[in-house]
């Protein structure tokens, strides 16, 4: 049976470390661990804390012993040189550091695993929002099954509230390696391994930005396969929904280099790796770009999604990701004019 939905997991410790400032939207301490934002991730920092606690207190015993021996035991002048007499076949000496350490163990184990169960096996209710998760090199893929949404790098969800949860199921999938789905914030690390599906959950509890990143090593780019979390309260997060859904290249682009652009882009091999609703372009191999300008970044973090990064992004993919899979169009100058003229029409 899996836990009902209204159990809280442990409470979240107040923890103080330096916040870091990423710009407007983003939450206190975006990729804090020790900050916990949502259920799975507050049950894991708690039995993490338990662990520690005891953890720690064997280790003030144990080197509280030694300090002690070594004081009280030390060599003083006069003393005989021969070696004391030793103790042999105490069974109660054999009978503690053997009974001690296994229920320790045993404790340890039965509040891990109590933890993981929660989390495993939590019931979802109705109105929980899902959403595949596919790891590719170097970049994440979103797609929002229900919703007909597919999106890259940047997963909106929304507020789950103690009286109106709305929790967000995570099907993790993997289009070549493994990668490693962690956000630390909102939960622990869950891999996504070829062929074979993994499930997570979050129920974020602040609005605001949170940070993630790949936590398994894929390749050349792994330092780089970044993602964001965006918490949008369910009014924000309806809004974005529609957004999303209305086709981005539904009229031709205002302005004959925007319109050169699109012409440009759906004659060359853009269209074999990207989609963009509304057009001719239906690949599958590269992020989709039809709200390209809705996300706050390019090549899964690596630059901001600025105009000049942009351009650089499509002339020198190399410039801002070494080893990047996305291959140089070796387009002119005015081509690339063009084309970044385009791509900053879809909204």
């Amino acid at each position: 049976m899996g836990r009902s939905w209204g159990r809280g997991g442990a409470k979240a410790f107040a923890v103080l470390s330096a916040p870091l400032c990423l710009g407007q939207g983003t939450s206190p301490r975006p990729g804090n661990i020790f900050a916990p934002a949502s259920t799975p991730a507050e049950m894991i920092y708690g039995v993490s804390v338990f662990v520690l606690v005891i953890t720690g207190i064997i280790f003030l015993a144990v080197f509280g012993l030694l300090v002690y021996a070594a004081v009280k035991y030390r060599r003083r002048e006069g003393d005989d040189a021969r070696e004391p007499a030793q103790v042999y076949g105490s069974d109660q000496l054999e009978l503690a550091w053997t009974v001690i350490p296994v229920i320790i163990v045993l404790v340890l184990f039965i509040a891990s695993a109590r933890v993981i169960h929660q989390v495993q096996d939590a019931d979802m209710p109705a109105g929980t929002v899902q959403v595949t998760v596919i790891g590719h090199q170097f970049w994440w893929e979103f797609r929002y099954p229900k919703l007909g949404i597919i999106t890259a790098n940047e997963l909106h969800v929304p507020l789950s509230g103690t009286q109106n949860p709305r929790p967000t199921l995570l099907k993790l999938l993997s289009a070549d390696t493994d990668h490693s789905f962690w956000v630390p914030r909102l939960a622990g690390k869950t891999d996504l391994i070829p062929n074979h599906p993994n499930e997570m959950w979050i129920d974020p509890r602040i609005e605001g930005m949170f940070l993630g990143q790949c936590a398994q090593y894929c390749g050349v780019q792994h330092a780089k396969m970044l993602l964001r979390v965006y918490v949008d309260t369910p009014e924000k997060f309806d809004e974005w929904v529609a957004a999303q859904k209305r086709p981005a290249a539904a009229a031709p682009p205002a302005g004959e280099s925007a319109a050169a652009g699109r012409r440009l882009f759906e004659t060359t091999a853009c269209v074999a790796c990207h989609r963009v609703a509304g057009t001719r372009a239906f690949g599958r191999v590269g992020p989709d770009l039809t709200h390209l300008m809705s996300r706050a970044t390019l090549a899964s973090g690596a630059a901001e999604n600025t105009p000049a990064d942009l351009r650089q992004w499509i002339e020198k993919p190399d410039s801002i990701k070494p080893g990047s899979l996305m291959p140089a169009m070796n387009l002119s100058a005015k081509e690339l004019d063009e084309v970044t003229a385009y791509l900053l029409t879809l909204h």
